[in-house]
């Protein structure tokens, strides 16, 4: 196991992470005695430093749900670019017929932001910053969007070493 592997699970282990679960869904199956429930629950997971992940997770109670869907989440980690308690620049996240826009704010703003984006946004310690969705009002395609939109953000050092420029 790599030295980056073992501190990953060593900051799961002290709980540092914070899980939201964002939504429930309640599955009916009609069976000859009558109906027989399952659920799933979509959960964020995040460090609040820069790191966050969405995960799924079904079973036939709800807790067991969200127990699933917070192991998967920390199976997919992706760190976001952060400056201070913004983001470095404006941002589009699409995923199907869902388009979140993420802008930066001043300090002080706040996380102006949906439930499922607010969600996203916050477990990833983003304290201000502005997002506007558009198109599908789904809750798995606005987290998808929004994590997919925060993994293109870049810091000023870090394009111009793309692009071997001095800033």
């Amino acid at each position: 196991m790599s030295t980056d592997s073992r501190s990953r699970d060593r900051d799961r282990d002290r709980g540092e992470w914070t899980e939201s679960v964002v939504s429930i869904r309640r599955c009916a199956a009609v069976v000859k005695g009558g109906r027989r429930f399952s659920f799933n629950a979509l959960v964020v997971v995040g460090n609040g430093r820069g790191q966050v992940s969405w995960g799924y997770g079904k079973a036939n109670e709800v807790p067991p749900a969200v127990e699933k869907g917070v192991k998967d989440a920390h199976k997919q980690m992706k760190s976001v670019q952060l400056k201070g308690t913004t983001i470095p620049h404006a941002v589009v996240g699409r995923f199907g017929a869902a388009s979140v826009l993420l802008m930066p704010a001043s300090p002080g703003t706040g996380v102006i932001a949906g439930g499922a984006v607010r969600a996203v946004v916050e477990a990833a310690g983003i304290k201000d910053v502005l997002t506007k969705s558009f198109g599908s009002t789904n809750k798995l395609n606005l987290v998808k969007a929004a994590i997919q939109g925060l993994g293109q953000l870049r810091t000023k050092e870090e394009i111009a070493r793309l692009r071997g420029v001095q800033i």
